[in-house]
This record gives structure tokens, C-alpha cells and sequence, in this order.
């Protein structure tokens, strides 16, 4: 590939994500069906036959933005071991979640949305690559159990339990800003957060957050 070809790659990847960027943003203040081709359009700045140019009609760019969010999501419990300290790696897994959860909040309140709704679009990734991913980090998680590593527990409900005490703060910010009188996530939230919320979840399992 060529110097020139390069730099279109990376020009049309810039715009494809521009207007991801903007389809998330409106996809997670309106709604599927609130949003329209026309709307992403003029929320990116680009005419409309940009958008249609990168994809065909608005499933395309919704189940884009979907697989943008579950790929980001999805990230912190990649290459683990049954060798690793689950103390350490639940840790850092709850703190990327939390980290998410305040910088990127309209992921967490799309996706919520999605599955809200029966997951229409999400059917196929469900059984295709949440199913197995959930089992692959179970039978991880059982292996640390049936070292003495950490405390007998049903590890898929440990995984929803840290799902749900992570995402709570982007799905439901509103609310934890409004008790809290805050108008905003202030920069040491995440490790206030991430200490609580991982007592909780460690101190469950028999581990102490790590040094």
C-alpha cells in the first residue's frame, strides 16, 4: 500500500468514526428509533450521503455502533491465566469498568437500552460471542476456586455482579450525581469508586484488593 493510500485509509477510518462518535451520541439520547440517518448526519457535520456511503441504512450504523461498545466493554479480562492472582486481575477489571463508566457513559446506557428492549440486534452476538466468552472466563474463575484461591462462588454471577455495580454509574448517573450534590464526576471518582465497589466484590470471594 502506498503512501496516498495510507492516508485515505486513514481519512475514511477518521470519518467512519466521526460518525460512529455521533451516531452513539444520538442512539443514547434518543433512542433506536428517536434518531434518524438525517440527524447523525447533521450531528457529524457531513451531508447525508457521507453516512450512507460508510453504511447502507441506520441497522448497519446501529449494529456498527454496538460492536464498537461491546469490543470496548469487553476489554480487561483478555489473555488471564489460571496462574494470574485473581485478586489483582479482578481488581483491574473493575477498575477499567469503572473508568468506562464515568468517561464513556453513554456506551453503558446504549447497550443498556438494547438489551432493555430484548436485544434485537444484540441476538446473534449474544449466543455467538457473549455465550462462549462468559463460559471461557467462568472456567477460568472455577479453576481459581478449585486452587483455594479465592472462595466457592457461581463465577457467571460474579461476573453480573460486577457488571452491574460498575455500569450502575453510567446507566444511573443522574441519580448518583443528584444524591451526592455533584454536577459531575470529579477526576478522583474512579479510584474512590473502584475502592469500594472492589471491597465489596473481593472481600466477597475471600480476596483483599491488591498492594
Amino acid at each position: 500500500m502506498t503512501t496516498t493510500d495510507n492516508t485515505k485509509q486513514s481519512n475514511r477510518d477518521k470519518k467512519q468514526q466521526q460518525l460512529l462518535d455521533a451516531a452513539e451520541k444520538l442512539f443514547s439520547q434518543t433512542g433506536y428509533d428517536g434518531a434518524s440517518m438525517s440527524m447523525i448526519a447533521k450531528e457529524a457535520s457531513v451531508p447525508k450521503a457521507n453516512v450512507l456511503y460508510y453504511f447502507k441504512n441506520k441497522d448497519s450504523l446501529y449494529e456498527a455502533v454496538l460492536d464498537r461498545i461491546v469490543a470496548q466493554w469487553n476489554l480487561g479480562l483478555e489473555n488471564i491465566t489460571p496462574d494470574d492472582d485473581p485478586a489483582v486481575v479482578l481488581y483491574n477489571y473493575i477498575k477499567s469498568k469503572i473508568k468506562l463508566a464515568i468517561e464513556q457513559p453513554m456506551q453503558s446506557r446504549l447497550f443498556a437500552s438494547e438489551i432493555i428492549r430484548g436485544a434485537p440486534y444484540l441476538q446473534g452476538y449474544l449466543r455467538n460471542s457473549a455465550r462462549p466468552w462468559i463460559r471461557e472466563k467462568s472456567a477460568l474463575f472455577q479453576a481459581w476456586i478449585d486452587a483455594g484461591k479465592m472462595n466457592a462462588i457461581d463465577p457467571q454471577h460474579l461476573l453480573f455482579a460486577i457488571w452491574s455495580t460498575t455500569q450502575y454509574y453510567a446507566d444511573f448517573e443522574a441519580e448518583v450525581l443528584l444524591v451526592q450534590n455533584k454536577l459531575e464526576y470529579e477526576n478522583s471518582d474512579v479510584e474512590k469508586i473502584t475502592q469500594s465497589i472492589a471491597q465489596l466484590i473481593l472481600t466477597g470471594v475471600g480476596l483483599a484488593i491488591p498492594e
